[in-house]
């Protein structure tokens, strides 16, 4: 006989639980400053870095669904957002390399410019660490 399948809301174990809150708070922290600087920078000076303004919008993007997907939990959750963490990876250190190699490309940061350092590198370490975890966090099922 199977047991019923637990969820975050009564509980059980997630992608949320645990240290997955610090996760789940990292990504909230992080959504709300991408797509705060995206929306003035892109409202305020869009001319002067439209990809660096669009980049860091991307990021909000990105931000968010991972949040969404640890909150939800269950196991395409944990499939959708171990992909999104790998492309906010490639995302980080394509973008941090490009800023290295040509600095004018990028006439203002983003969030992701020379891998995160006006964050504390922190967007760079936070999807590693969020796949770390997507990989040995129990699954509980989806809401």
């Amino acid at each position: 006989m199977t047991e019923p399948a637990t969820t975050a809301a009564d509980g059980g174990a997630g992608l949320g639980k645990g240290p997955g809150r610090l996760l789940v708070w990292l990504y909230g922290v992080f959504t709300v400053a991408a797509a705060s600087r995206s929306i003035v920078q892109m409202a305020l000076h869009f001319g002067d870095a439209p990809l660096a303004y669009v980049l860091s919008a991307v990021a909000a993007v990105v931000y968010a669904f991972i949040t969404y997907s640890l909150v939800r939990g269950g196991e395409g959750a944990r499939r959708a957002a171990l992909v999104c963490c790998a492309l906010e990876l490639l995302g980080v250190v394509t973008v941090g390399t490009w800023t290295l190699a040509d600095p004018g490309a990028f006439p203002d940061a983003t969030v992701w410019s020379d891998y995160g350092m006006g964050y504390l590198f922190i967007p760079v370490i936070l999807p590693v660490t969020a796949m770390v975890w997507l990989r040995r966090a129990p699954v509980s099922a989806a809401r």
